[in-house]
C-alpha cells in the first residue's frame, strides 16, 4: 500500500491510501480536480516534454486552466495565475536549447528563494512547469482526451458563450406587504 500526502486548498495535510503504483496518477487526478496539491514547485518548475503541453492535465499537479477577463488563458495553482510564455529555440556556442513553453509569473516577497529567478534587470519570477523536448508520455495527457495538432501550439480561445434569449420585462411591484 502506497501513501501519499495532500495540501488542500485551505491548507489541510490529508494522507490518501493507493493501493498500488498503477493508480497513483488516477488519485492524483481526483484530489487535484479539488486544488488539492502532492508537493512543492521545484526549483525551476516542473519539467515536462514539450509534446505533452496541448493537451496537458493539469490536475495532476492540483492546477486548472482559467481565462482571464482579457481573454488569456492562464493556469490557476495554489491560488496564483501563471501566464504562457513561448521560449524560442537557443544556438549558440555556449548553450543548446529546443523552443520550449514555460508558465511562469512575476515572483513576490513570499515566494523561497529556491523557486525564484532573475530574470532582465531585477525583475523575479517563478516558474511553474516548462514543457521542453523529451518524448510525449501519454501519462500525462488529459485522459481520453484529442490530442490537438503539434503545430496548433497556441492556445484556443473559448467558443462564444450564447446569448440568453430575451424575456419579457417584469411585471411592476405592486403595494404589497413583505410576508416577513
Amino acid at each position: 500500500m502506497l501513501h501519499i500526502e495532500f495540501i488542500t486548498d485551505l491548507g489541510a495535510r490529508v494522507t490518501v491510501d493507493v493501493e498500488s503504483a498503477d493508480k497513483l496518477l488516477d488519485i492524483q487526478r481526483q484530489y487535484g480536480r479539488l486544488g488539492w496539491t502532492s508537493g512543492e514547485i521545484p526549483t525551476g518548475g516542473y519539467q515536462f516534454p514539450h509534446d505533452n503541453e496541448a493537451d496537458f492535465d493539469w490536475t495532476l499537479i492540483g492546477a486548472r486552466k482559467w481565462t482571464n477577463p482579457e481573454g488569456e488563458d492562464m493556469i490557476l495553482h495554489r491560488g496564483h495565475a501563471y501566464r504562457r510564455r513561448e521560449l524560442e529555440a537557443v544556438d549558440s556556442r555556449k548553450m543548446k536549447l529546443p523552443a520550449a513553453v514555460k508558465y511562469s509569473r512575476g515572483a513576490k516577497n513570499t515566494d523561497p528563494d529556491h523557486v525564484r529567478e532573475k530574470a532582465d534587470g531585477e525583475f523575479e519570477y517563478v516558474t511553474l512547469a516548462i514543457f521542453r523536448g523529451g518524448k510525449r508520455q501519454e501519462r500525462f495527457a488529459v485522459p481520453g482526451g484529442n490530442r490537438a495538432p503539434a503545430q496548433a501550439s497556441a492556445p484556443t480561445r473559448p467558443a462564444a458563450r450564447p446569448q440568453p434569449a430575451a424575456r419579457p420585462a417584469p411585471a411592476p411591484a405592486q403595494d404589497e406587504e413583505t410576508p416577513f
